[in-house]
C-alpha cells in the first residue's frame, strides 16, 4: 500500500508533467508540421545528450558500490556499451528518419536560448543538489511510460512521412522508463525520512516538471524566430 508521501510524488509527476503542455498535445493531435517536428527534434536532443551527463553528476554523489552501479546502467542506456547503440544513438536515427543530418542535431549553436537555459538549469540543479533532490527530480519517469505510448501512436497515425525504425526511442523508453522510475522511487520513498526532506523531494521533482515545460516553452515559441 502506497504511503501519503508517495501519493503525492505520484501526484506531481502526474498532474505538472508535460504531456499537458500545448506544444505536445498538438504533437499527438497531429497538428504540427514538418518544421515543427524537426525543431522539437533537435532541440530536444539537446536535453538528451545530456542525460548522461546529469546521471554521471549524481552517480559521483551515491555513496555504495550497489548505488553506482544501478545508476551507472542509466548511463549506459544512453550512451550504449559500444558505438551504435544506446538512446542517444537512436535519438539521432529518429532525427535522420526525420530529414535531420546527424551533424545538425551535434551542432549546439542552432539550440534555441530557452532550451539551452532549461538544459543547463536541469545539469546544474544534479550537480549542487543532494543526492535526495537529485534523484527526486528523476521522477518525471513515473509518467515517462505513458507518453511514450501515446508518442507512438500519434506518430504511427500523424506523421508517416518518418520512416518507422526512427520510432525506436520511444519503443524503448517505455521499459526502462518503468524499470527507472520504480528503482528511483524507492530511493527517495527510503531516504526522505522527515517533512523536510519529503519537501524537498516534492520541490525537486516540480522543478524538473519545470524544466521540461520550460523547454517546449521555447521549442513553442521558436517559430517565432523560424
Amino acid at each position: 500500500m502506497s504511503t501519503p508521501f508517495e501519493e503525492r510524488l505520484r501526484a506531481v509527476a502526474r498532474d505538472h508533467y508535460h504531456d499537458r503542455h500545448p506544444f505536445n498535445v498538438r504533437m499527438h493531435e497531429g497538428d504540427l508540421t514538418p518544421q515543427e517536428v524537426r525543431r522539437w527534434i533537435r532541440n530536444r536532443f539537446h536535453y538528451q545528450r545530456h542525460i548522461p551527463v546529469k546521471d554521471a553528476l549524481i552517480l559521483a554523489k551515491l555513496r555504495t558500490p550497489e548505488l553506482r552501479r544501478a545508476w551507472l546502467r542509466r548511463i549506459q542506456d544512453h550512451d550504449g556499451q559500444r558505438d551504435g547503440e544506446g538512446g542517444i544513438e537512436r535519438w539521432l536515427r529518429l532525427g535522420e528518419a526525420a530529414g535531420l543530418d546527424r551533424p545538425v542535431l551535434w551542432d549546439e549553436t542552432g539550440v534555441l536560448p530557452g532550451v539551452r537555459l532549461a538544459v543547463d538549469g536541469y545539469v546544474n540543479f544534479c550537480r549542487l543538489r543532494t543526492p535526495l533532490e537529485a534523484v527526486a527530480a528523476s521522477l518525471t519517469e513515473l509518467s515517462a511510460p505513458d507518453i511514450m505510448r501515446t508518442r507512438i501512436d500519434a506518430f504511427e497515425r500523424h506523421y508517416r512521412w518518418i520512416e518507422p525504425e526512427g520510432l525506436d526511442y520511444f519503443r524503448g523508453r517505455q521499459d526502462q522508463g518503468r524499470r527507472d522510475g520504480k528503482e528511483a522511487l524507492a530511493l527517495v520513498l527510503d531516504w526522505a525520512r522527515t517533512e523536510v526532506e519529503q519537501e524537498r523531494a516534492l520541490a525537486a521533482l516540480r522543478f524538473k516538471c519545470q524544466v521540461l515545460w520550460s523547454l517546449l516553452d521555447a521549442v513553442e515559441r521558436g517559430g517565432a524566430r523560424a
